[in-house]
């Protein structure tokens, strides 16, 4: 039998067939020996084969082989660096949630996911949510930030999951795709995915104070089907992202506005760090590439962790 895995908790895959049938999988241990280097060698999104035995009264439904994945979105495990961490595989489209506060997301962030989503070629939109909180002066940090990543190709939408602001353009964006959002804990998904699809019923949780971060209500990801026509994946917040399986001589290559100039620099082996006549420092002393960006290319290249605690908005 052949279906889409909707549920994964580690070691059961709840698993829905085209009739639209859901079954409780769980997997063989060859598949952890296959040098599949991540914690979870299957990923909600991912179309497997499974084959089904009733035994008894009793169902045993055994996941043997997974389909070859169009795209999914990885990370470095939070607690071995060494392995990775697939959040979730085939998918359409990606709604990276942003907050300027409460909690705060670094560009440091920000860039690293969209250097991966770019990476595996997953179209990837910037929620900026909460801006009905924000005073003036926070709401030109978000029209600076929305600026910054429009220029370079990203699609920008300011939204309130709270009082249901620019909700519908986010429902049209999802129409007839499998979406995913993600961010840090707190920045809303449960509750912007709860302003789309009431009947959900996500738990929501409000922020530590002390800390300026979410409370986890989302454990492990899970996908639903909505009634317009589309299905979302709903994901763990995440804390930090490390990027993985990238040599650093290609990472300029998945910032959009780096690889539209590199055929311009001296040496095509540039790094943009030191070499002379590089088109991206020069783009970057006349101001035609954010500083930020450039600030979150260094980090990566040179193998520096993310700062969580930065300030989103990180100019010269």
């Amino acid at each position: 039998m052949v279906g889409v895995v909707y549920k994964s908790t580690g070691s059961w895959y709840t698993v829905k067939t085209e009739e639209g049938n859901f079954y409780e999988c769980r997997i063989k241990g060859k598949f952890r020996l296959k040098g599949i280097k991540s914690t979870n060698p299957i990923a909600v999104g991912d179309v497997v084969e499974f084959d089904v035995e009733q035994i008894a009264e009793e169902t045993n439904a055994v996941i043997t082989k997974i389909r070859d994945r169009k795209n999914y979105i990885v990370r470095k495990s939070v607690n071995l660096s060494k392995q990775t961490h697939v959040i979730a595989a085939n998918l359409d489209v990606v709604f990276l949630m942003v907050t300027l506060n409460n909690p705060p997301t670094s560009t440091s962030f920000i860039d690293r996911f969209l250097v991966t989503s770019n990476a595996y070629e997953i179209p990837t939109v910037l929620l900026f949510n909460k801006i009905d909180t924000y005073n003036e002066e926070e709401l030109l940090e978000i029209k600076y930030l929305a600026a910054l990543y429009r220029q370079i190709g990203y699609e920008c939408i300011g939204i309130s999951a709270k009082i249901g602001k620019n909700i519908d353009k986010v429902k049209e964006l999802m129409q007839g795709k499998i979406s995913m959002f993600s961010g840090h804990s707190g920045v809303g998904k449960s509750t912007l995915i709860n302003s789309i699809e009431p009947k959900l019923d996500l738990r929501t949780a409000i922020i530590s104070q002390q800390h300026l971060q979410g409370q986890h209500t989302t454990t492990f990801a899970e996908m639903f089907d909505l009634d317009f026509g589309a299905s979302i994946i709903d994901t763990p917040g995440i804390k930090g992202f490390g990027i993985v399986d990238m040599e650093k001589e290609e990472i300029g290559d998945y910032f959009p506005e780096f690889f539209k100039l590199k055929n311009n620099c001296k040496f095509n082996n540039c790094l943009h760090t030191d070499e002379p006549k590089c088109a991206i420092k020069d783009a970057l002393e006349k101001d035609e590439i954010a500083w930020s960006r450039y600030k979150s290319y260094m980090q990566m290249i040179t193998g520096e962790e993310e700062h969580y605690r930065t300030d989103i908005h990180n100019k010269k």
